[in-house]
């Protein structure tokens, strides 16, 4: 085998007829190069995007749902939230309600998510207290129940911590003819996740004052539920469904946003195909370099063959040169782009402008399996541009090879 890898190197350095075959070498190992240095970039910069949308999400939202079918609700919840913390790896649990309402603020009317929750125990599933950013994180003021609204929301609304807002909720509308319940709220504080979705629409109220509100009575929506490990989500809702019977069903922080974290999977698998193609022009530039050596080396393959050499030895000598670019270029693409990588990590160098994202520098998340895939792709396909080249070099006839020389 030795012998095989020294021959392969001899001939990618070939200069005895022309240097031109040694540059299209150094250019074949360059474009492994950069395919290998562009594929761990993208890929970290996608992990990094994902990485900090799942944060944010789960950081303003649970990792399970339980709830139940119909709409049922919960109503011995404290009950249920108990035996819920008993499962494994529950490290929270808090009741909610999700209501449509209407905000009122002078002449400003918004729509509105309302998410109610307990006070007590919202800190447990979310960092919703972490993310105010004017005012204060209560559900109550100067006597008056308190309401928590996005930034943008608020902004809209142009409301600020201490104003008086009114809540119209659809649940007293029976009829054509009959009014919305209204209540009045003091703005307790603003907050910001940095995810328009939650900035723009959501307002966070009180679960007791939400069920007087929207007619729920002594029940609740459902239970949102933290782990010590949000990738044990699956594991956890299987033991939850063992232990709730129907009508109760769980739902895991995967499920509840399966559109946003599939296409996220979807796109990245999708841009390792597309920069995968720089890998594979490499390819073929090795193959070209190959053709070209086995053409110029006829006369060399001739009397190695001569001398005793198999066809398997022929094929594996220009197998061996394929391996070479491969691995050269696969080491320092890999090399390349974890430098890269780490000094965005460390220095910032793609800034992004934070009024715009919810982020001030572009993320970047190096993965190990990432850099496993990348190298076996770049090796593989370097190998398979040689696999011609050496079947053609291998059926040479030996007295052929050695007479034809130019």
């Amino acid at each position: 085998m030795r012998t095989h890898v020294f021959i392969a190197q001899r001939y990618l350095r070939s200069k005895s007829r022309s240097g031109f075959i040694s540059l299209i070498s150094y250019l074949s190992i360059g474009g492994v190069t950069i395919g290998v240095a562009a594929l761990i970039i993208v890929l970290s910069v996608m992990n990094g995007f994902e990485s900090e949308v799942r944060e944010r999400i789960l950081g303003a939202d649970a990792h399970i749902r339980l709830t139940t079918y119909g709409d049922r609700g919960i109503t011995a919840w404290e009950e249920a939230a108990a035996s819920v913390r008993q499962v494994p790896h529950v490290t929270g649990v808090s009741p909610y309600i999700f209501e449509k309402g209407m905000l009122r603020v002078g002449n400003s009317t918004e729509g509105a998510m309302i998410r109610a929750m307990d006070e007590t125990t919202l800190a447990q599933v979310s960092e919703l207290p972490k993310h105010i950013i004017s005012g204060r994180f209560s559900f109550s003021a100067n006597g008056m129940p308190g309401i928590i609204v996005g930034r943008f929301l608020a902004e809209r609304l142009g409301i600020s911590p201490g104003d008086t807002l009114v809540l119209f909720s659809p649940a007293g509308m029976t009829s054509t003819f009959s009014a919305p319940a209204v209540k009045k709220f003091v703005l307790t504080g603003v907050f910001q996740t940095g995810l328009f979705e939650f900035d723009d629409v959501i307002a966070y109220m009180d679960v007791n004052v939400a069920r007087d509100l929207f007619k729920r009575g002594e029940r609740v929506d459902g239970l949102e539920i933290k782990l010590d490990n949000m990738f044990l989500a699956d594991k956890v809702k299987e033991q939850l469904e063992e232990k709730f019977s129907q009508p109760y069903y769980a739902q895991t922080w995967f499920e509840l946003r399966s559109t946003l974290f599939s296409w996220m999977k979807i796109e990245k698998w999708m841009w390792t195909i597309i920069l995968s193609l720089v890998i594979l022009v490499a390819a073929f530039n090795i193959l070209s370099t190959l053709i070209m050596v086995t053409m110029e080396k006829r006369r060399d393959i001739g009397i190695l063959k001569a001398m005793g050499a198999k066809d398997r030895d022929v094929a594996r000598i220009f197998s061996a040169q394929g391996l070479i670019v491969g691995i050269l270029g696969s080491v320092l693409g890999t090399l390349l782009g974890f430098l890269i990588c780490l000094g965005q990590l460390r220095y910032r160098w793609v800034a992004l402008p934070s009024d715009i994202y919810f982020l001030d520098a572009l993320p970047v998340k190096m993965q190990p399996l990432d850099f496993i895939l990348v190298i076996t792709i770049a090796i593989l396909l370097s190998y398979l541009g040689a696999v011609y080249p050496a079947r053609y070099a291998s059926r040479l006839v030996p007295v052929d090879a050695i007479r034809d020389v130019g």
